[in-house]
């Protein structure tokens, strides 16, 4: 808990920088995604402070003191509390490991959220951080990686036949900086086909569950980032990270009772990730709470070499401050004045998800430094955000001509959408790109004219402008979790953060867990159609919709 000060130093990141030259960026991005990576792009100006925390030691506010639950089971501990007892000596990374790996044979084969689990690796990692130095609050943390993101020596199948065989020479970065601060990765993760889908076998049948229904695999578990998920949310692993082109951070988040988040383009580096959409894709967390999005993203960000999105950016700001309750005497207050603007629509019916939305902004304006404010949304909304968004098919298409030529099988269930791109003519192509920039130019000087943080019903279309996005629960329907979205301007990850961490110093959604599967041999429908190999499988014009 952080005492408030009147006004955080500097403020948050987003009032610093200048709309126009990220714009600018983003224009030449979409211009040059064609190059991937063989220019610079122009430097984002920003006129606050040059400096931030580092990121990967021990920060003060990274520790949290334990939930007597979570002591008694170490699976149900977040980042924060699990850092704590190791910093301490009071839990040895292998102890961690082994109860998530207890867990995993337990009900991985229900879940199927890993189609890697990396158990001699893994335990060889947790015993060497045991005798070296102590490397920051992710040191001995178990993380779930999905398989998209390459590790050394270690298969990277993208879920798909184009990269059935696929065993990477180096790590992605983000998985390389994960592993230097400390982390352990536990395995790889179930995903859509080349993450286009909810996670499938690359001829669609499905294969990992939402945790809260594990016994019905027909309950959609988000986006293509399902396994990682589905690993966090059943306590397979105590954080993870996905990736999002067209909602799989936020979608899966929302579903599973996560906190996901989405950083501005180029906030986290995208080499050594197999590409969707270049100027589109983004790597993120999905994890149990805010302070344990804020710790992952905050390992995870900074410039890289190898990725020219990542260079000419404001400094990573202090993240896990920022997601560190503020309090006024016993008060939560927010960390900066905020405006969180409404969207027409959003508390709309009288639906379960409806009300929990009117008690979400509720429980927000009742925090000091909040104002909450109808927003309109800028002209030409739907026709922007729509038609247009299929501007992203040719860029997934280019890269993978030549297996289209090869052989179209090769893209399973999901090869509507890559051959929507491949076709795509060079007219509607330029149009959807001015289009974007227009979309780009109207949120950032009309809707954020309006509000500091916009709430959302869907990811678009801040996927499509590379804007930053958090999503978080927000309450319960039928037994399935309820969540939101909030979007940001760019760089806003540290007042996003500092909006969840208010309302969840407030609210205990965040804090529930799913029932186990049933345990017991050959018991549960789950179990039982796992074993005879018998899932739903997604049709091609499933594919094509659910595609991002």
């Amino acid at each position: 808990m952080t005492a408030a000060p009147e006004l955080e130093s500097g403020g948050p990141q987003d009032v610093h920088v200048d709309r126009r030259s990220f714009l600018a960026r983003m224009a030449v991005l979409s211009a040059g995604a064609a190059a991937a990576g063989a220019i610079g792009l122009p430097q984002v100006a920003f006129a606050g402070p040059a400096t931030a925390r580092s990121r990967t030691g021990p920060h003060p506010d990274a520790y949290t003191s334990p939930r007597p639950e979570a002591v008694a089971d170490p699976t149900e501990l977040t980042i924060a509390e699990a850092a704590y007892l190791l910093r301490a000596g009071t839990l040895r990374p292998e102890a961690l490991l082994e109860a998530y790996l207890a867990r995993i044979a337990a009900y991985d084969d229900v879940y199927q959220a890993f189609n890697l689990v990396l158990t001699e690796q893994a335990a060889a990692a947790a015993r060497s951080l045991r005798r070296g130095h102590y490397h920051g609050p992710l040191h001995g943390i178990p993380l779930a990686i999905k398989d998209n993101y390459y590790t050394a020596g270690v298969p990277t199948t993208a879920n798909s036949y184009v990269f059935a065989d696929f065993v990477p020479p180096f790590d992605a970065t983000t998985v390389a900086k994960l592993t230097a601060a400390g982390g352990i990765v536990l395995g790889k993760t179930q995903m859509g086909p080349l993450a286009t889908t909810r996670a499938t076998t690359p001829d669609g049948v499905v294969t990992t569950v939402n945790a809260w229904t594990p016994e019905n695999p027909s309950t959609n578990p988000g986006g293509s980032s399902t396994g990682t998920a589905t690993a966090v949310a059943g306590r397979l692993a105590t954080s993870g990270i996905g990736t999002q082109t067209g909602g799989s951070i936020t979608a899966p988040s929302n579903a599973q009772n996560l906190t996901g988040l989405k950083p501005t383009m180029g906030r986290a580096s995208l080499y050594g990730i197999v590409p969707l959409t270049y100027s589109r894709d983004h790597p993120g967390p999905l994890a149990r709470d805010a302070k344990d999005a804020a710790i992952m993203l905050a390992a995870m960000a900074g410039e890289d070499a190898n990725d020219p999105r990542t260079q000419g950016l404001p400094p990573v700001p202090d993240l896990v401050a920022a997601a560190t309750p503020v309090y006024r005497g016993s008060r939560v207050r927010l960390r900066w004045p905020t405006r969180i603007g409404v969207i027409p629509g959003f508390l709309s019916g009288t639906s379960p998800t409806a009300a929990a939305r009117r008690a979400f902004l509720d429980t927000l304006a009742g925090v000091e430094g909040v104002t909450v404010v109808d927003v309109t949304l800028p002209e030409e909304w739907d026709l922007l955000t729509g038609r247009f968004n299929d501007v992203r098919l040719p860029e997934r298409a280019e890269p993978f001509v030549p297996y289209l030529r090869q052989d179209l099988r090769l893209f399973g269930v999901s090869l509507t959408s890559w051959l929507q791109g491949a076709l795509m003519g060079a007219d509607e192509y330029v149009t959807g790109q001015r289009a974007k920039l227009v979309l780009l130019d109207r949120v950032l000087n009309d809707l954020f004219e309006q509000c500091d943080v916009v709430v959302q019903t869907s990811p678009v279309p801040f996927d499509i402008i590379g804007l930053p996005e958090l999503a978080l629960p927000i309450g319960f329907s039928g037994g399935l979790p309820i969540g939101t979205i909030l979007g940001g301007r760019p760089y806003a990850e540290d007042r996003l953060l500092a909006v969840a961490a208010a309302y969840q110093a407030l609210t205990d959604w965040h804090w529930r867990r799913p029932s186990d599967p049933v345990s017991a041999a050959g018991a549960g429908r789950a179990r039982a159609q796992a074993a005879a190999g018998v899932r739903p499988r997604l049709t091609a014009a499933e594919a094509a919709e659910q595609s991002q």
